[in-house]
């Protein structure tokens, strides 16, 4: 199906869960506010959080589309220093497609990236997400101590490894730390991976763009070294992916529950 179709089916869903889950537009909009926002800022969040939705079976199953690029040199820099490659990006836009354009651009020349993911609790999309996301130059590894391994290998060799550093981790692994000025469980891995390994850190995220015609990857360089004690690396994490969302607050996930509290983790 084109992707114009897709995303237009995906805008109605968006809407559909936004009006008919009490729960989930007053989360919405209480995560909207937090960070500032009026409704009419984030009016367009909604549909794109079911864009987000319809969009994956062409991703994982369909044709790759239409994909440009955006500071592309401070990529290049990061992957020639050898030292691997620790990408960051926020729950914003269409990440699927960040790891995809970067294992297909990068990987024949300096190894294949590293994704972090949560399996699926549903054995059949377990299997799915699997069978989708382990293609050529794209390897995965689970919320898992193996999987932590694995990407610190990934990094030593020096290859690239991705992961959203705004996604809740379990109790015990993560810090509070303030996102949009409330705190915030906050990962700690993305910040350690760093610091262990030396690896150079970058931020991106993938916008889409309108009518279907495709995705735009966007890179950025951290504002400062990142430090070397790990809360304060672990708040100045947290700041750089405000700041990409203030890029484009109309398409973060405000729908999400950032500021959920894991069980046995006490604020």
């Amino acid at each position: 199906m084109p992707l114009w179709l897709l995303h237009a089916l995906g805008w109605l869903l968006g809407w559909l869960a936004f009006l008919g889950s009490a729960v989930y537009r007053r989360r919405f909009l209480a995560n909207a506010r937090t960070a500032g926002y009026r409704f009419s800022a984030v009016r367009a969040a909604v549909g794109s959080a079911g864009h987000m939705v319809a969009e994956l079976p062409r991703l994982w199953l369909g044709v790759p589309p239409a994909c440009e690029w955006a500071n592309q040199a401070c990529v290049d820099r990061a992957y020639e220093a050898g030292r691997g490659v620790v990408f960051l990006t926020p729950h914003l836009g269409c990440f699927e497609i960040t790891a995809q354009g970067l294992a297909h651009r990068y990987a024949a020349r300096f190894g294949p990236l590293t994704v972090l993911y949560r399996p699926a609790r549903q054995a059949w999309l377990a299997a799915l997400m699997a069978d989708a996301r382990n293609r050529p130059g794209l390897a995965t590894a689970p919320t898992t101590i193996a999987g932590v391994r694995q990407m610190i290998r990934a990094l030593r060799s020096g290859h690239a490894v991705g992961l959203l550093p705004d996604q809740v981790p379990p109790a015990g692994m993560g810090l509070w730390a303030p996102f949009f000025g409330k705190d915030a469980y906050t990962m700690t891995l993305s910040a350690r991976l760093a610091q262990q390994t030396g690896a150079t850190v970058l931020l991106l995220w993938g916008e889409r763009l309108h009518l279907g015609r495709g995705f735009r990857l966007h890179f950025r360089e951290l504002q400062q070294p990142l430090a070397t004690e790990l809360e304060v690396a672990v708040c100045q994490i947290n700041q750089e992916m405000e700041r990409l969302v203030r890029e484009s607050p109309g398409q973060y996930l405000w729908g999400y529950a950032r500021y959920k509290q894991p069980k046995g983790e006490a604020a």
